[in-house]
């Protein structure tokens, strides 16, 4: 009689000693299984490097852009860079001008106070004033010796003046009609 066996592993023989137990065989060769693992070891590596290399090109790309936009942003900056320097230039000419017209104007001013200051003062007449720079030397005639004081006191009200003294001051005998005196101040200049 002949038995098949259906399971797949072998009848147990009776009798002389133990047997080898036999591998089951489900038709794949060790060899195939290396294969297999070969293979998806290299598809693994080919899907890392086409990542990798496409990274690698758009860093590149972003460097180049970064580059031109570098060379884009240096022209700028000279060109502005330009115009600070015009502009500089431009606001010390009229840095220039505007002292110019300062100082054009200073004697002016002052002149302009000193005469409304003795138009404002009773009693009073200016016949010199003689601008030595620090100083100005004013000679006059005046009613009373209390208007040379108001003069004096009006001149240092003005704030144009730091000092102002009086030089001398005389009794005019020529005018007989009324009292007449000449007199001399020094003013030391102030602010102007």
């Amino acid at each position: 009689m002949i038995k098949i066996n259906l399971l797949g592993s072998p009848a147990q023989k009776h009798g002389k000693g133990a047997t080898m137990p036999v591998m089951p065989s489900d038709g794949t060769s060790p060899l195939f299984a290396v294969l297999i693992v070969l293979v998806i070891f290299g598809l693994g590596n080919g899907i890392v490097y086409y990542v990798i290399d496409k990274q690698g090109k758009e860093i590149q790309q972003q460097i180049a852009q970064a580059d031109a936009e570098q060379k884009r942003l240096a022209q700028v900056k000279a060109a502005y860079l330009e115009k600070q320097r015009q502009a500089d230039l431009y606001k010390r000419r009229v840095d220039v001008i505007d002292q110019l017209r300062a100082n054009q104007a200073g004697p002016a001013n002052l002149l302009a106070s000193l005469g409304d200051t003795v138009n404002g003062t009773e009693a009073v007449w200016l016949s010199k004033m003689t601008d030595s720079g620090a100083a100005i030397d004013l000679t006059g005639t005046a009613l009373s010796n209390n208007a040379v004081a108001n003069l004096m006191a009006n001149l240092k009200k003005t704030g144009l003046f730091k000092n102002v003294e009086l030089k001398e001051t005389v009794q005019d005998a020529g005018v007989k009609d009324y009292q007449a005196f000449n007199f001399t101040l020094t003013c030391e200049k102030g602010k102007s």
